[in-house]
C-alpha cells in the first residue's frame, strides 16, 4: 500500500511528521486515532486528528492534507437516507419547547 508523509497540528503530536496509508482514492483517512497506554495501567485514552487541506492547488483541487487535533474527539455520524426525516432540532439550537 502507498503511504504519505503526514504532518499533525495541535494537541501532543504537534510538529510531527507520521507515514499515513493511503486509502484506494489516494487520500488519507477522514479522522486518525491514536491510542495513548495509560501508565497506570487503565484504559487507553485515543488522541482524535482530523484531515483537513494543507492548501490548494493550481486549480482549487487539493492535492496534499494535514491533521488538526479534535480535543472534543470524532463527532457522531448518523445514516443520511433518502427516506429519513431531518432532525426537529439542529445540534447546538434550542428547541422552543425547551422552554
Amino acid at each position: 500500500m502507498k503511504s504519505e508523509d503526514t504532518p499533525f497540528e495541535g494537541g501532543p503530536m504537534d510538529g510531527r511528521v507520521l507515514p499515513v496509508l493511503l486509502g484506494i482514492t489516494g487520500h488519507p483517512p477522514k479522522t486518525y486515532r491514536i491510542p495513548v497506554p495509560d501508565p497506570a495501567g487503565g484504559p487507553p485514552t485515543v488522541l482524535v486528528y482530523r484531515r483537513v487541506p494543507r492548501a490548494e492547488g493550481r486549480i482549487g483541487l487539493t492535492h496534499r492534507w494535514k491533521y488538526e487535533y479534535a480535543p472534543e474527539g470524532a463527532p457522531t455520524r448518523r445514516l443520511n437516507w433518502p427516506w429519513s426525516k431531518p432532525d426537529a432540532t439542529p445540534p447546538g439550537k434550542r428547541d422552543d419547547a425547551d422552554g
